[in-house]
């Protein structure tokens, strides 16, 4: 994977805490030795100074899950609910493929011919791709096929953010411009409960959605990712970029949830890379 992004310039003001995550979402898993060495001082120095560098204003949350011990910069902002955007499609897979709307990750939906703005989504897609691409069209068809009344009921069952879809009208569109929010710490007590097995889906689901998340795979770890643009369509609205998922390594998971404010281009790729210098400041990439 190509690890070199656009250096920026900015500043980003913000504070970060380690503490336990929250009953509801703690693991089963016995604590294994510490593997941050750093102390919270130093830390949060260089979480900080990693926005700085990029020119990035926003949050991340990394969670321990073995050591049920959490890192986060800017805490405010990790309680503030934002429209989930694409990191959405993590649960539109598991309701599309646990509804059997869609047979499997490989069935291919037919593109409609309508022009969009990326290129790469103008084609055939199957799950795989079209999670890839983050091509919107073909979850859009997704969540019509699913239909309102049972979306409602698992995204209720999911206790997914604030779990409010909106009206029947809205079913293609309530995570892009809908009333549907969650917050950075929700995401992450989210992606506790998908990496642990702990939301209402078969075995066979989860383990295809898990598969279609990862983004990098190394002999040393796993990470399975998903990104998200709120008002990415919306020129006239605050524009908000997501990075969510979790680090396998060893017997451990690192939960993340990465939340900015996109003003340019350039801001795309920069949360990727804003990510990974924070697990390297834990010594974990």
């Amino acid at each position: 994977m190509v690890r070199t992004y656009p250096w920026f310039l900015g500043l980003a003001v913000s504070s970060l805490v380690a503490f336990p995550i929250s009953a509801a979402a703690q693991s089963s898993v016995e604590p294994i030795a510490p593997t941050v060495a750093q102390p919270a001082a130093s830390v949060e120095a260089q979480f900080a100074q990693h926005f700085q560098d990029l020119g990035v204003e926003g949050s991340i949350i990394i969670h321990d899950v073995n050591q049920n011990l959490t890192y986060e910069h800017n805490r405010d902002r990790n309680r503030q609910a934002f429209l989930p955007a694409s990191t959405f499609k993590i649960l539109n897979s598991l309701i599309a493929l646990e509804t059997g709307v869609i047979p499997n990750d490989l069935a291919i939906l037919t593109w409609d011919g309508i022009e969009r703005m990326v290129p790469a989504w103008n084609r055939d897609q199957n799950m795989r791709t079209a999670f890839n691409l983050s091509a919107v069209w073909f979850y859009q068809v997704l969540a019509r096929r699913v239909g309102h009344d049972r979306m409602q009921q698992w995204v209720s069952a999911a206790g997914y953010g604030n779990q409010t879809i909106g009206s029947p009208e809205a079913i293609d569109r309530f995570w892009l411009e809908g009333n549907l929010r969650i917050t950075p710490q929700q995401q992450i007590e989210f992606l506790q409960r998908l990496s642990s097995n702990e939301l209402p889906f078969s075995e066979a689901t989860i383990t295809t959605v898990k598969d279609i998340m990862i983004a990098e795979r190394t002999p040393g770890y796993t990470l399975r990712a998903k990104t998200g643009w709120a008002g990415l369509e919306e020129p006239d609205q605050p524009q908000i970029g997501w990075y969510v998922g979790y680090l396998e390594r060893g017997d451990n998971v690192y939960l993340f949830a990465t939340n900015v404010d996109m003003r340019r281009d350039s801001d795309g790729p920069a949360r990727l890379e804003l990510t990974r210098r924070c697990f390297e400041t834990l010594n974990l990439l």
